[in-house]
């Protein structure tokens, strides 16, 4: 049996209030590809960043080359010959691409840089890895993303010792040409006897360019598995076989003949690919999809906080020009951001102004703006939503996450929008502040509110849809009544990469 040089055994990390890895535990071979796969938040990369010296570990132990180690800090790392590529290109564009390598370590004469040195060091490094169209004294900036990630690459393997190469996505920006590229160079580090861990969504390279994949879910190791062993169906399997605690929705309370609130038609810009889709009277439309998908991408074009480069936007029937939040506002649109600190709520002002927000013409007379008023309306959202809080002039930023999010809701609710848009609705919140959500978003649609619920967590999207959209980079993969909803076929159409 061929030894690892990679040993991960039981690590556990905590973040504040979250368990985010539990007894997990990974190995590599020299020479291999380990794929590295599971849902959004199933701790992949937290995992790397501990190997990588970002994060510090709870507990476990990691062995290289059977000897253990505490790495530190990603310089530490490197000196291991542990180097990882972010899927975020971290290339200063307007620096050459030998200023881009060396940085930090630029080989110097005297005082002086020697920037010949090292130039003639970049280049020496590029033909070794056959990228012999790329050339050390070229502007970042004038490269294209595919050659950008290259020299990322070259930047890890520039480290002599380079061992172990962790990819996280590398292939989300390229074209189909330029992933053949790519995985020709993955082949070249594996004849070197480089392991690479490769973390991607896209099962169809898994079968391409992995020898071994492990799946991790809910922070939690499940299983590791020869490529030459498994089906892409066992892999998605093992990727969402959890318990769905919630009772998952067996049939839509939405009546066949319900008008539709909300007409999406062709829907595009640099991130979104032609998406369509409709929202009826009543419903919660479910949005699904993998890091990178666009899901957010599409909402943002919907409320008018990104420009569309094409597409139309039909609510009641009529045609909108919706270039700003302002105009979605006007539409009876409302968005729940994701980030709900840093774009739903001023944390800073009290529970009645960030209700008060959105509704300010309301509640002012010309100029000046009906302080009672104001207090008044926060009130009535404290009571009837429940929102735990000393009082309606207490600042929002010592509110729970739950009963902020229900100041957020509070607001829209008070600017009557027809349309609300809840982007990761419970993420970071509690169990029960999960439950009083649920319960508020069943009691908006039972008024005849409608919601696009775009949600990450597959028992969340089960128990809450009546239909549930499916993304995957940008483009539309499918529909499903929740009828016919299940997680693996969620999955696999989260999973169906369609090159567009």
């Amino acid at each position: 049996m061929v030894q690892p040089i990679l040993e991960m055994q039981g690590i556990q990390k905590y973040f504040p209030g979250v368990h985010a890895l539990d007894d997990c535990r990974f190995e590599l071979r020299a020479g291999e590809v380990h794929a590295l796969v599971g849902e959004n938040g199933a701790g992949k990369s937290t995992l790397m960043k501990i190997l990588s010296g970002i994060y510090p570990r709870d507990g476990g132990s990691v062995r290289l080359d059977g000897r253990e180690i505490n790495v530190k800090s990603t310089l530490e790392a490197q000196r291991l010959g542990i180097s990882i590529i972010h899927q975020e290109i971290n290339l200063m564009q307007d620096l050459t691409v030998s200023e881009n390598i060396y940085i930090g370590r630029e080989p110097t004469q005297g005082i002086l840089l020697n920037g010949a040195k090292q130039d003639a060091q970049t280049n020496a490094l590029l033909d070794s890895l056959r990228l012999t169209d790329i050339r050390a004294g070229t502007r970042v900036r004038t490269l294209t993303v595919a050659k950008q990630q290259m020299v990322e690459i070259a930047k890890a393997l520039s480290f002599s010792n380079t061992r172990i190469l962790i990819m996280d996505e590398p292939t989300a920006a390229l074209t189909e040409s330029e992933i053949e590229d790519l995985f020709t160079f993955i082949r070249r580090l594996k004849a070197q006897g480089v392991g690479i861990v490769y973390i991607s969504h896209r099962m169809e390279e898994l079968r391409i360019i992995a020898d071994r994949v492990t799946v991790m879910r809910d922070g939690k190791y499940v299983g590791t598995r020869n490529m030459a062993d498994v089906s892409m169906d066992d892999i998605i399997s093992m990727m969402v076989g959890r318990v769905i605690y919630e009772q998952p929705k067996t049939k839509s309370a939405v009546p066949e003949t319900a008008p539709v609130v909300l007409e999406v038609i062709n829907l595009r810009s640099p991130a979104v690919k032609g998406v369509s889709f409709t929202l009826k009277k009543g419903e919660i439309l479910g949005l699904a999809g993998l890091m990178g998908a666009g899901r957010t991408e599409v909402a943002r074009l919907i409320c008018g906080a990104d420009p569309m480069s094409g597409g139309e936007i039909i609510v009641q029937g009529r045609k909108m020009r919706i270039t700003s939040p302002n105009d979605a506002v006007r539409a009876g649109i409302g968005y729940l951001s994701e980030d709900r600190k840093r774009f739903g709520l001023c944390l800073g002002l009290s529970v009645a102004d960030n209700v008060a927000l959105p509704n300010l013409n309301a509640m002012s007379s010309g100029p000046v703006i009906n302080d009672r008023k104001v207090a008044h309306t926060a009130k009535k959202y404290v009571d009837r939503i429940q929102i735990k809080t000393p009082g309606v002039h207490a600042p929002t930023k010592g509110l729970s996450g739950g009963n902020q999010q229900k100041v957020v809701i509070g607001k829209w609710l008070e600017r009557n929008c027809d349309i609300l848009i809840f982007d990761e609705p419970t993420r970071g919140i509690d169990v029960g502040a999960k439950s009083e959500i649920y319960k508020l978003m069943n009691d908006l649609v039972r008024q005849g509110k409608s919601i696009i619920m775009i949600s990450s967590e597959m028992p969340e999207l089960l128990r809450m849809s009546d239909r549930v959209v499916v993304m995957c980079e940008g483009v539309k993969t499918g529909e499903l009544p929740i009828e016919e909803a299940t997680q693996e076929k969620i999955m696999t159409l989260a999973t169906q990469h369609t090159g567009g």
